[in-house]
């Protein structure tokens, strides 16, 4: 009785403890839902069960901060990377520039001499010669003026300079990395913003750096200017000065079909559309511009045709999409093989391809009833769908479980050559064939922009492709069995019943041949310019793999005409 008694206990014990590890699990489903908006089924697998929470405009507002600023891609560490070490005519001598002097005749000298901090040079036998503020250009004259003074005569004077002097230069304000830096007196402003980083694009201004010195604003430099005209002022930096990049004044972004998609910066209050516009440079083909105003209580769009907005006063924070919004008139649509016409037609809009074939002068050897049409949106399609179901065989691939250490190594085998071929698969180029074969009326089908009609010359020969000995062509053989066919081209190269046959019209229509249809009576028909594609068979311990990879391989034959063995 005792151990009935304690069997029991253990049994009351465990169903306790399952019911309690139960609970735990339901409640951490409860927490996970709320947590994450997302219910869990039964194999795991995550699915969202509520909506956010957000205001439904929260992202799909567009703001300006999330488009890049207009100038910021000026600063890459070129301007930084190259020091200014020439002069021009208006460059006024400084305290620390060197002069190259040369004097011949009664009296020689060769050597550089320095200013000092009085601003004056000092020549021998002649003393200190005031230089400070004069204009490189007038340098020579004024040297040659003072030499005059000492020697009347038979005394030669060439003074040039020969070295400015070296500054460091406090950048701040909103850049990147503010510090003290080095350079020279005539090296520009764009120099020193550059060694520090550049301007940081969402707080920092174009329009407004200020050069001080002894505390006094002695220029203001609007980078506008210099990036859209090329000017830049013309002044000296000296030791000790400061450039301060002021926060950024007002923005507005434009973006969609223009030159320029970038946030850029004004001024005033407000500014002009048509300003903004010149910035933007739009496209050819705009014909609207969205506004989105970002600067009211309530979020508002207006929508303007581009010959109108002109106008329209801009804000800060309002953001304009430049769209083309044109009626379709006519498309373009191009006729290739056996015809006698242009290549190129020119349809209305709604145009069907019963109107095109009737403007097509075919060729004697045309095939009629096997016209091709070739569409970039079922291309795209097709591509996308292969995709897709790659992606899918990837992840089943990876996720598959083994059971024992040698079953995980033949299964990572085995993974490893399937995602070899997924690889491949990706490269394949879908052909965008339409099937026309099924359809009711042919002639009814309307026409795309960039639509591809292709005659094909009437063939009498038949294709057989993948798992036979030898593909290749053979002449059509009227009352040949598809069988025939595959056993003239060697026959399989696996058995026949692990084999998939599937036969592909010239229309873009297709068959997928069952086993008994292969021969007798029951046999799918045949005609000149078919092919045939004997698909290889799936080796692989899961019987799901198997099912996707042969779908793949229909995917393959079906929208680019190949094969693919693993």
């Amino acid at each position: 009785m005792s151990k009935l008694f304690g069997v029991s206990n253990l049994f009351g014990m465990l169903e306790t403890t399952m019911k309690n590890l139960c609970e735990i699990f339901i409640k951490s489903l409860m927490i996970l839902s709320l947590s994450t908006g997302m219910s869990v089924s039964s194999y795991g697998q995550a699915a969202p069960i509520a909506q956010d929470g957000e205001p439904a405009n929260a992202k799909a507002n567009p703001t300006v901060p999330t488009h890049r600023a207009f100038g910021a891609s000026i600063f890459g560490g070129e301007f930084a990377n190259q020091s200014f070490v020439g002069f021009n005519p208006s460059y006024e001598i400084s305290v620390g520039d060197k002069i190259s002097l040369q004097m011949w005749g009664g009296f020689e000298f060769a050597g550089d001499v320095s200013v000092d901090a009085q601003g004056n040079i000092f020549i021998p036998k002649v003393g200190p010669v005031a230089v400070q503020g004069v204009r490189n250009q007038d340098l020579n004259q004024v040297v040659a003026d003072a030499v005059g003074t000492v020697f009347r005569k038979n005394v030669g004077v060439y003074a040039s300079l020969g070295g400015a002097e070296p500054v460091k230069v406090f950048v701040t304000g909103f850049v990147k990395q503010a510090g003290l830096f080095a350079g020279h007196s005539s090296d520009s402003v764009l120099f020193f913003l550059d060694a520090a980083g550049g301007i940081d694009p969402l707080r920092g201004s174009f329009l407004d750096v200020k050069v001080l010195r002894a505390g006094r604003e002695i220029q203001s430099v609007n980078l506008y200017d210099f990036i859209l005209t090329g000017a830049l002022p013309s002044f000296q930096i000296a030791d000790g000065d400061t450039i301060v990049v002021r926060p950024v004044l007002s923005r507005a972004a434009v973006l969609g079909d223009v030159e320029n998609q970038n946030a850029f910066e004004f001024a005033a209050a407000e500014i002009t559309a048509a300003e903004l516009l010149n910035l933007a440079r739009p496209k050819p083909q705009a014909t609207h511009v969205r506004i989105s105003r970002n600067n009211r209580i309530k979020t508002e769009v207006d929508y303007i045709a581009i010959d109108a907005v002109p106008g329209e006063v801009i804000y800060p924070g309002d953001v304009l999409e430049v769209v083309s919004d044109k009626l379709q008139g006519t498309i373009s649509v191009r006729v290739e093989g056996e015809h006698n016409s242009a290549q190129e037609f020119i349809m209305d809009y709604g145009a069907t391809l019963g109107q095109l074939l009737s403007k097509v002068r075919f060729g004697p050897n045309a095939q009629r009833d096997a016209v091709q049409l070739l569409r970039t949106s079922v291309k795209e399609r097709q591509k996308e769908t292969l995709d897709a179901q790659l992606r899918a065989l990837e992840a089943s691939v990876l996720t598959a479980r083994s059971k024992t250490s040698a079953e995980a190594e033949l299964r990572q085998r085995e993974a490893e050559l399937i995602l070899q071929w997924v690889e491949r698969a990706r490269n394949v180029e879908p052909k965008g064939q339409v099937s026309l074969g099924s359809a009711s009326s042919v002639d009814e089908i309307l026409l795309e922009q960039g639509d591809i009609i292709r005659i094909p010359r009437t063939s009498n020969l038949v294709m057989v492709h993948g798992d036979v000995l030898f593909p290749s062509a053979m002449a059509f053989q009227a009352g040949s069995s598809i069988e025939n066919y595959i056993e003239q081209a060697g026959g399989f190269t696996q058995s026949r019943s692990a084999s998939n046959v599937l036969i592909l019209h010239r229309d873009g229509s297709f068959d997928k041949v069952g086993k008994r249809q292969l021969s007798g009576k029951r046999a799918i028909a045949l005609y000149p310019g078919d092919e045939i594609f004997v698909l290889p068979r799936v080796q692989t311990k899961s019987f799901q793999l198997a099912q996707d990879i042969i779908t793949i391989f229909y995917q393959l034959a079906l929208s680019a005409g190949v094969v693919l063995r693993l």
